[in-house]
């Protein structure tokens, strides 16, 4: 019961927060076309850079799903300082994110992590067109036709997408996070943190060391972040982790360098880490302490102190069902057709449905496929048609994954 007690205690915390969150993300993918960003990120100026931010910033797309989402960007027009604005903002945050931030670590953090993925998302951007103003713009190749919507209504594609699409996505993670939270709140002393008061540099710099390479989604991030807090880490290197970890991952690193540049790739690094910790150190030496306190539920909940009210317990039951909907469906093998025009490809750095959808969608554009069907959990693509292994490899390697040749 130590241990399960802070778990249960988190999830029933969050739970009405993230099912409200995944349906606003779902609203937004469902009625917001993406064309519509394309429209206004073509040029390589400050208006570019400031749009890309703000539409970034409550999109619910992980570091990676951004990531394909982000080239086809490019591929549509946008620029290269939009494209890596859009980069920076969009992973820290989400409406799913916001709200449960506010949901365990209250207001002026849920208020201040959408406020530092802006700025620091135009910083980046800004950077990348001065350094970048030299360069030839070297847009990929947009794609042809409309854009492929789901059948159905729209209203039921919101759902799909935020109770099933989004749960598998960071289902896992979501689940990873309240574990790691539950063995910090058991495993690691009390006041732990507090010794290193003095050294607020030292305590940020390990936790970019930590979280940079690692893959923590903005939503999973929470309930580390808030354990973390109860054992004496600052609150401003917590905001280090609740921006840098979602932010980056060594596969969008990888990517990026590749696609977008050494410059590009220098800009958004650079733009992460000092604003995520300059604002760490404006809110532990300007801010008062007591407003980036967890919420009373979490502290109770490491002394098994504190109550379940029904709408809690309803919303977790309901939350566990998705999880376990969603998570079985993404693990369920379709059956392989046997038609003779099916090529099977091997596809790396796919990881979730934003990844789907992108390939997918990309790989249908072309005049000689009939069918494209992703595996994510085998990591293939089975394309139909006539299309040959170059063309397919060409699209592939734009979206930024790697091209692993037929099966």
């Amino acid at each position: 019961m130590e241990y399960i007690t802070p778990f249960l205690y988190l999830l029933n915390t969050m739970a009405p927060y993230l099912l409200l969150g995944f349906l606003l993300a779902g609203v937004i993918h469902a009625y917001v076309p993406r064309r519509l960003y394309a429209r206004y990120l073509s040029q390589p100026d400050f208006r570019s850079v400031a749009l890309a931010a703000l539409f970034g910033v409550p999109l619910p797309l992980c570091s990676c799903g951004v990531i394909p989402t982000a080239m086809s960007l490019r591929r549509e027009g946008a620029s290269k300082g939009a494209v890596t604005s859009f980069l920076i903002a969009t992973p820290q945050t989400g409406v799913d994110s916001i709200v449960a931030t506010y949901s365990v670590l209250g207001l002026p953090f849920a208020v201040i992590r959408p406020v530092v993925a802006l700025v620091t998302a135009l910083a980046g951007g800004w950077t990348v067109n001065r350094l970048t103003r030299s360069e030839t713009d070297g847009i990929l190749p947009a794609a042809e036709g409309g854009e492929v919507r789901r059948s159905g209504s729209r209203f039921v594609e919101a759902l799909r997408y935020g109770f099933v699409d989004m749960i598998q996505d960071i289902g896992r993670w979501l689940v990873l996070g309240l574990l790691v939270a539950g063995l910090i709140t058991i495993l690691v002393p009390d006041n732990f943190f507090a010794s290193f008061a003095d050294k607020p540099l030292l305590n940020m710099a390990v936790v970019l060391l930590f979280s940079i390479p690692m893959y923590l989604c903005a939503t999973g991030s929470i309930p580390i972040a808030a354990a973390l807090m109860l054992k004496g880490l600052s609150p401003g290197a917590a905001l280090v982790l609740l921006m840098a970890g979602p932010a980056t991952n060594t596969a969008s690193i990888l990517v990026i360098g590749k696609v977008l540049g050494h410059r590009t790739l220098a800009a958004y690094l650079g733009a992460i880490v000092a604003g995520a910790v300059g604002f760490g150190l404006a809110i532990d030496y300007l801010l008062p302490a007591a407003w980036f306190v967890p919420s009373g539920a979490v502290h109770a909940a490491c002394h098994g102190e504190a109550g379940y009210s029904w709408v809690e317990v309803a919303s977790s039951a309901l939350l566990a069902a998705l999880l376990a909907y969603a998570l079985m469906k993404r693990f369920i093998h379709r059956k392989n057709d046997t038609s003779m025009t099916k090529q099977i490809y091997r596809v790396g750095g796919m990881s979730c449905n934003h990844c789907k959808a992108s390939v997918e969608k990309n790989l249908a554009l072309l005049p000689s496929v009939t069918a494209v069907e992703v595996d994510l959990t085998a990591g293939t693509v089975a394309v139909e048609g006539t299309a040959d292994a170059a063309g397919i490899q060409k699209v592939i390697e734009e979206l930024g994954f790697e091209y692993k040749g037929r099966v």
